[in-house]
């Protein structure tokens, strides 16, 4: 996944889930978030973060905020990436699903199942399978941890891939860790008890948790190696 025409910037503060103020060349510019998770851990008064330059020139925040430094970490904060680099990985090789008898020869985005719409449908031979995708910002001592705020819509998507699954299909719940470094990946109990319940029970359902680190550059994303899950 490919940025253009990034910023360095500071960041000033956040009103609102969808807007932050940040010094850009000196002068405080609001900007869009895409990502309306609290991250109070990543956006500090003074923060360094990186933007990328709106297309259009008539838009009312001229950029959107994509990346900030947390200590030696790189951490991309684009909530709307996580798929994109998804699908990339599965073409390319990088990721490769367990319990797939062969190839993957269909993969389509965005497939209603049940009362959910999964992050992607695909097929491999006569295998068919669904796969939930879900990216992490949230590091504490090298301990990556989702969700960083209760979803009951994620709690929702597991339900549904267990049932998925009980009804045939192979099932998969992806975290894109979207930092390059981090020991392990582990559900966070105490911000969502039920998302960490959900989601081991799924494990032991059959739905295989994956997850994986990102190679994280101010002007790109790609995951690069797989990460060890904890539940």
């Amino acid at each position: 996944m490919k940025y253009q025409n990034m910023v360095k910037a500071t960041f000033i503060e956040r009103p609102n889930r969808f807007i932050a103020y940040c010094d850009v060349a000196g002068e405080a510019i609001k900007v869009h978030v895409k990502n309306t998770g609290r991250c109070k851990e990543l956006l500090k008064p003074g923060s360094m973060v990186y933007l990328e330059k709106a297309i259009n020139p008539n838009r009312k925040t001229p950029y959107s905020l994509i990346a900030v430094e947390k200590g030696d970490l790189l951490i991309n904060m684009d909530s709307q990436v996580p798929n994109a680099v998804v699908e990339e990985a599965l073409k390319s090789g990088m990721i490769t699903l367990p319990n797939l008898e062969g190839p993957i020869t269909k993969i389509k985005r965005e497939q209603t199942y049940g009362q959910s719409r999964f992050d992607f449908y695909g097929e491999a031979g006569i295998e068919k399978f669904f796969i939930e995708v879900k990216g992490c910002t949230l590091e504490e001592h090298g301990v990556v941890r989702f969700p960083d705020a209760p979803t009951e819509r994620g709690v929702k998507h597991l339900e549904e891939l267990i049932g998925a699954k009980e009804a045939g299909y192979k099932a998969y719940v992806i975290f894109v860790v979207q930092m390059e470094k981090a020991l392990y990946f582990t559900p966070h109990k105490e911000r969502h008890p039920a998302f960490a319940e959900t989601l081991k029970k799924a494990a032991q359902s059959g739905v295989e948790v994956l997850a994986y680190t990102c190679k994280v550059t101010p002007e790109s994303l790609e995951i690069v190696a797989p990460l060890e899950v904890r539940l």
